[in-house]
């Protein structure tokens, strides 16, 4: 039940926004009782932060796996691009919700989460520094705005991309990696 309330709360939110869903209203698309939604959360903002927390904890288990894999920084680096991406299809509500509905949670629960989110950052910026020490990226690249280009272009696909359309999450997640690793021009390098 307490994933069906999870599952419900989340759609609701993305719907409705967080602010304008009630308790009642989670419930009652359930047929439960408040009573049972009190037994599993003390409040819609617990329930808010178990969301939060549940989709974070599991990308930053799936992306230490993949720094810990063989292979060098670049395909680890395509890694995390293919696992922002293709998280898309089966969890794009909770990430919508997690971008979204961060503001609604209280100052300390959006201070665990946001140093969450900077560990799942950080991590990336080691890839990339790394890949620029062992020389497998450009050494004239600033690592700090590269982590955050492909974190904006991976994160801002959660409000737009259709995994149903015409282009598969695998798909964009290739276009991504080539754009950001390989550049769009013809000759490559450096724009001049």
């Amino acid at each position: 039940m307490k994933q069906k309330l999870m599952e419900q709360s989340i759609r609701l939110f993305e719907s409705k926004g967080f602010s304008e869903t009630s308790i009642q209203d989670i419930v009652d698309a359930l047929d439960a009782t408040k009573g049972t939604f009190y037994y599993y959360f003390s409040s819609k903002e617990q329930l808010l932060m178990e969301i939060q927390s549940t989709y974070i904890d599991e990308l930053l288990k799936k992306q230490r796996e993949i720094m810990e894999s063989s292979g060098d920084y670049k395909s680890k680096v395509i890694g995390v691009i293919r696992l922002l991406i293709t998280e898309i299809e089966p969890n794009g509500r909770n990430a919508n919700i997690f971008f979204r509905e961060l503001r609604n949670l209280n100052e300390e629960n959006q201070r665990l989460i946001k140093q969450k989110r900077k560990k799942f950052r950080f991590n990336l910026l080691d890839l990339l520094e790394k890949g620029i020490r062992d020389g497998e990226f450009r050494q004239d690249l600033n690592a700090g705005m590269v982590c955050f280009s492909i974190l904006g272009m991976c994160n801002w696909s959660y409000s737009w991309f259709d995994p149903s359309g015409p282009v598969s999450a695998q798909e964009l997640a290739e276009i991504y990696a080539e754009t950001l690793l390989d550049g769009i021009s013809a000759q490559g390098g450096k724009s001049g």
